[in-house]
């Protein structure tokens, strides 16, 4: 049985309005285009879509800051004075990263923490922070966390763990691989299904690569078996929901990473792209533009349709998740790894040897929705039929942080879930932090600024990957930097009531298995249920209205000190030459 401390009452009941492929099925199919029908826009600004989504967004957001950080009770500190004198809205973003089930398993616990709607999150977590939040990022395992919610009109974290009859959405008690246990011939069925689906794909004139496969995989786990896995759903689905469109949930951010047509290097160099309920594509300068996500797979020159049809249902919602967890294309090739044996491994290593080649590890998007465009300098890529996209941690920056450090979004505060497994024991070393600095100073980004940290091997002797910890906290300190950053809340998985850190490739949980790490995460987020720390709720509030009280030259509260003193990194670097490992305490960890 789950946990009580995460058992949710449903938070929202609204209607939605499914979009789907408009063959119905996998296939992307004709549509009339628009009469305007310009895809492709520069990346120097919010789509007017984005834009107009804020206003409805900060309406909901504020309120509930306020009531957050009301209960936060920071002493010396007038709420109402502070909204008042505000300069603009606070933005919070919110970023899980990747890592497999493990990611997703303890993202769902975290996330739960934030939620207001889950039992005992206000009291014992930062309950009211998920309503506050404007932006939620995920990659990878991370994205099939936020996937999972946005793509199941934002049930709850209960509807996607738990049932009272049933294992919830999340059914991980058999392998993705082999979901019919010993029913050999459901999971023939099913492959025998997805191997129709690709093909009509195939027969509508679009290449295939082993990313289909991955995706329809993921979206029997995730969507259920009903209507064949919701074999049409598209990610552009979510902008047509009733309850994004009012605003009352974080804006979706799925992110992947660019290859050169031809390449196998992927390095901090390499193009950041995201798929966003509106849009698809990247803010650095090599690609420099986003096109309508709806309409990928269109064919076009310099965003203009090339034919008298237009092709909607190419962003086949399994599809995109599957494209920011390319890296386990790799281990769909290595079916040794998978536990399935006899006639089941022979149907599917013959099933998946026509689709392996040297870019197995791609997702491939045709027609390139950014042929022929002039703003980015990629020019390769910019004149391939084809657009690359892969797994978004290959470049080490397993935190999707990248969209949400973007001038234009004006975020705050960005609060960073780290369940990479970057150790021996599948734990996080702040890799993931220092790759995204790094980004920063290499001439791709748009103008991307974010805050000193020290090296892995301070992370782990200084405890600051076992706790969280906070970045960039007072600008004058940042001055060096392009502009200031958003303050960064570090939160890195740390197993508190069980050994949380299991391998990125586990593909069988059970539901105790499933349970206890979910738990576990809603411990890393409240600080073990606020006992390590009974004014965390204050600390992560201070945080919050850090930028805004340097904005508007407000003086900070005693109390906020105090936390700094407690949770900001002092900048020390540890220089002893020694290699350090994990040793987790009573503060820590197990």
């Amino acid at each position: 049985m789950l946990p009580s401390s995460l058992l949710f009452s449903l938070a929202y009941n609204i209607a939605t309005i499914l979009a789907y492929s408009p063959t119905g099925d996998y296939a992307p199919g004709k549509v009339s285009c628009p009469s305007d029908a310009s895809f492709v826009r520069e990346a120097n600004a919010l789509s007017s879509q984005e834009s107009e989504w804020l206003d409805k967004r900060h309406t909901q957001t504020q309120p509930a800051l306020k009531e957050f950080l009301t209960r936060a009770g920071i002493s010396d500190f007038n709420i109402e004075d502070f909204f008042d004198d505000a300069s603009s809205n606070i933005t919070i973003g919110l970023a899980f990263s990747g890592g497999g089930y493990r990611a997703m398993l303890n993202g769902a616990g975290q996330l739960s923490a934030l939620d207001s709607n889950t039992r005992n999150a206000n009291e014992l977590g930062l309950g009211g922070l998920y309503q506050s939040s404007t932006y939620l990022a995920g990659l990878s395992g991370g994205n099939w966390l936020t996937g999972s919610l946005a793509l199941n009109n934002w049930t709850g974290i209960e509807d996607l763990v738990y049932h009272d009859e049933g294992d919830g959405v999340w059914d991980l008690s058999h392998s993705i691989f082999d979901e019919g246990g010993w029913n050999i011939f459901k999971t023939l069925g099913r492959f025998s299904a997805i191997s129709k689906e690709l093909s009509a794909k195939k027969s509508a004139g679009y290449k295939t690569s082993i990313t289909d496969i991955w995706g329809r995989l993921l979206s029997y786990q995730f969507f259920g078996s009903n209507n064949e896995a919701s074999s049409g759903l598209t990610f552009s689905t979510i902008k047509d929901t009733e309850i994004f469109q009012s605003g009352y949930v974080p804006f979706p951010i799925s992110v992947a990473d660019g290859r050169v047509p031809g390449t196998f290097i992927i390095n901090l160099n390499s193009t950041v792209f995201e798929f966003n309920p509106f849009e698809l594509g990247s803010w650095d300068s090599s690609f420099k533009a986003f096109t309508d996500l709806q309409y990928i797979g269109t064919p076009v020159n310099n965003g203009e349709p090339t034919s008298d049809y237009c092709i909607q249902g190419y962003d086949n919602a399994g599809f995109v998740l599957g494209t920011s967890s390319s890296l386990f294309n790799q281990f769909m090739l290595q079916l040794n790894t998978t536990g399935i044996t006899g006639l089941l491994y022979d149907i599917i290593e013959d099933f998946l040897a026509g689709l392996s080649d040297a870019d197995d590890d791609i997702a491939v998007y045709n027609y390139n929705p950014f042929y022929n465009t002039t703003f980015g300098s990629s020019e390769t890529a910019l004149k391939s039929d084809d657009l690359y996209l892969c797994d978004g941690g290959e470049d080490l920056q397993n935190i999707p942080i990248t969209p949400l450090l973007q001038p234009e979004r004006e975020v705050d505060v960005i609060f960073a879930f780290d369940n990479s497994a970057d150790t021996d024991d599948h734990l996080p070393d702040g890799a993931s932090l220092v790759a995204t600095y790094e980004r920063q100073f290499a001439g791709i980004a748009n103008d991307n600024a974010f805050p000193y940290v020290p090296d892995t091997n301070t992370f782990i002797s200084k405890g600051l990957a076992s706790r969280p910890t906070f970045f960039g906290c007072y600008s004058s300190n940042l001055t060096e930097l392009s502009r200031t950053p958003p303050l960064v809340v570090y939160i890195p998985n740390t197993p508190y009531s069980t050994w949380s850190n299991t391998s990125t490739f586990q593909m069988q949980y059970s539901n105790d298995e499933k349970y206890t790490i979910v738990q576990n995460g809603f411990e890393v987020s409240s600080r073990y249920n606020l006992t390590i720390d009974s004014d965390w709720q204050k600390c992560v509030s201070c945080a919050i209205i850090q930028r805004e009280l340097e904005n508007t030259k407000q003086e900070q509260p005693a109390e906020c000190q105090q936390c700094f003193d407690k949770y900001c990194w002092d900048g020390s670097l540890d220089t002893s030459g020694e290699t350090y490992s994990y040793s987790l305490n009573a503060t820590s960890g197990l």
